[in-house]
């Protein structure tokens, strides 16, 4: 059976961040935070579904007693597609195949929409459920009640390249809206040259095997699951807020922790070259997750500390 994207909210504040129960959550700013790896199970996130399906939420409606003071922002609704439509472009969809059989909210999976698994209905009570979940049934207060539809629709266009995002962009074809990489230097990394990349905010890209082969860090590449899998047993995710987001045009892959949750240690972007696609990562953010000690001006990596 194919894998189900499903598609809910936290009934939280807007930066509401925690591990654990969905593979990433979206903050208020539109910001994701990617958790844990795609490519494996989580345990509770929707109902009899958890098994081959990957669970992306908004952080929002935690309003009280009125949830709608606190609704999806437009910023996070336009992510929540965003990262939906990168997913399933890396699973080989194509637009028509965003249906309500492969991309669901909690609320028509509470429902059994799809009539796929028959349980009792603690979906929307307009669907003749309890109301225990009704996730993203409406996008805005008093708005109609097809969210599930409307955010279908946006997640086809940006597959079909016509809404206009620069996610739209198809993998490996350079856009203006793309990441672009303006020239290559080197750098200082355990008093030995590193070559990397510098784009037009002047951030420094590196190889990740590069780096990871440089402090001896034990890793592999899951080609399948578009990760690099780390032996490393002192990393602890930090989560950032800056993290890689798909709207810098490129596909993307994780560096997890070799764990059964895969927590993510950070985010990166494929690139193709003439060996195949090769995983770049930020510099300064692999220092700053792996405890590597940094100098700028010029930049330049020290030890790593513990390691």
């Amino acid at each position: 059976m194919a894998p189900t994207l499903y598609l809910h909210w936290t009934a939280t504040g807007y930066d509401w961040i925690r591990p654990g129960h969905y593979h990433a959550i979206i903050s208020g700013g539109g910001r994701v935070h990617r958790l844990h790896a795609y490519s494996v199970d989580l345990p509770a996130h929707t109902y009899a579904r958890n098994s081959n399906s990957v669970a992306l939420s908004c952080a929002c409606m935690g309003g009280s007693p009125d949830p709608w003071t606190q609704p999806p922002t437009p910023p996070q609704l336009q992510a929540l597609c965003e990262e939906a439509a990168a997913i399933a472009r890396s699973w080989g969809w194509s637009a028509d195949a965003i249906t309500v059989r492969t991309v669901m909210t909690h609320a028509e999976a509470a429902s059994n929409r799809d009539g796929r698994v028959m349980h009792d209905n603690y979906g929307p009570m307009i669907w003749g459920g309890t109301g225990e979940r009704w996730d993203l049934l409406q996008l805005e207060k008093n708005g109609p009640t097809d969210g599930g539809d409307q955010l279908r629709a946006r997640i086809r266009a940006i597959l079909a390249g016509t809404d206009g995002s620069p996610s739209a962009t198809q993998p490996g074809q350079p856009s203006g809206a793309q990441l672009q990489f303006r020239g290559s230097t080197t750098i200082q990394a355990r008093g030995e040259a590193l070559m990397v990349q510098s784009d037009a905010q002047g951030t420094s890209w590196a190889l990740a095997s590069d780096l990871l082969a440089r402090y001896g860090i034990a890793y592999a590449w899951d080609a399948n699951g578009r990760r690099v899998l780390i032996g490393a047993l002192d990393v602890a995710p930090t989560y950032r807020d800056d993290s890689v987001q798909a709207s810098l045009g490129w596909p993307l892959f994780t560096m997890t922790l070799q764990t059964g949750s895969a927590p993510v240690v950070l985010t990166g972007i494929l690139r193709p070259s003439d060996a195949g696609d090769r995983a770049w990562c930020r510099v300064v953010e692999f220092a700053e997750e792996f405890g590597i000690t940094v100098q700028f001006d010029p930049l330049s990596l020290g030890e790593r500390r513990g390691g």
